[in-house]
């Protein structure tokens, strides 16, 4: 396995659930060899060539960034965008979500930089879609 240029690690709770959750809410595809559990080991998705994300047991995440603390759940850090080509795209990926347990925290709509929706994925790291053309 080629490693990604950038790959973003996120804390999880669950890995079944956030497997689930970014395998059928966002479609992506995972990669790795199969733990015991029958998921990857580590949890990666490819988002594109260059970027894959990881997702980590927040146990494991501690382990990784040492005294620094992991925040708490409903507290980001940042802000995840995943930019699609069209405002329909945009809600199909909103709506997927919301479908794979996402709580949409701002419905798809226009905004004065173009149209985009916000939702929280299980452990609750923020997704922005956003539409590359209005």
């Amino acid at each position: 396995m080629t490693p990604a240029p950038v790959i973003v690690s996120l804390p999880i709770a669950d890995r079944a659930i956030s497997y689930r959750f970014y395998r059928d809410g966002l479609g992506l595809e995972a990669v790795g060899e199969l733990a015991d559990d029958g998921l990857p080991e580590p949890l990666q998705f490819v988002v594109n060539d260059g970027l894959r994300l990881m997702l980590v047991p927040t146990g494991g995440f501690g382990w990784v960034i040492g005294r620094h603390e992991v925040a708490p759940r409903g507290q980001s850090e940042c802000l995840l965008n995943l930019t699609v080509d069209s405002p329909v795209d945009a809600d199909t990926v909103v709506e997927r979500a919301r479908a794979a347990g996402a709580e949409v925290i701002t419905e798809t709509s226009d905004h004065p930089w173009g149209y985009a929706g916000v939702f929280a994925d299980p452990d609750g790291h923020l997704w922005m879609v956003s539409a590359a053309e209005s």
